[in-house]
């Protein structure tokens, strides 16, 4: 796996888990910690809005400041995602609010 790939992948985890221990990822890329690390350093450096995890099974996390998914719907689209909400099943409810937590603007 290149280094580009490795880091790619390093993203793409910490964009579905928020924080994942350097053991992990070298598991998840075949390399050993001390290369996680320096892809974590090239991905800081780089302006990626990773921040190393200090101490014993230490990793990476993203920065606090980071949603990448924040605002990605428009008004008309949140609009009628709470609309179909408000007539959806009980059990479909949680799932919508959780689409608009996840995809709509903070508040």
């Amino acid at each position: 796996m290149t280094p580009a790939e490795r880091q790619d992948l390093i993203m793409a985890m910490l964009r579905k888990q928020r924080s994942v221990v350097r053991k992990e990822l070298a598991t998840a890329c075949g390399c050993n910690e001390r290369t996680i690390r320096r892809d974590i350093d090239a991905l800081s450096v780089s302006g990626f809005p990773v921040e190393a995890v200090p101490g014993n099974g230490g990793g990476v996390r993203l920065a606090e400041w980071y949603q990448p998914h924040r605002t990605t719907l428009c008004p008309e689209q949140m609009e009628v995602l709470r609309r179909l909400m408000n007539s959806a099943q009980p059990e479909d409810r949680a799932t919508l609010g959780s689409i608009l937590d996840q995809f709509g603007p903070r508040h």
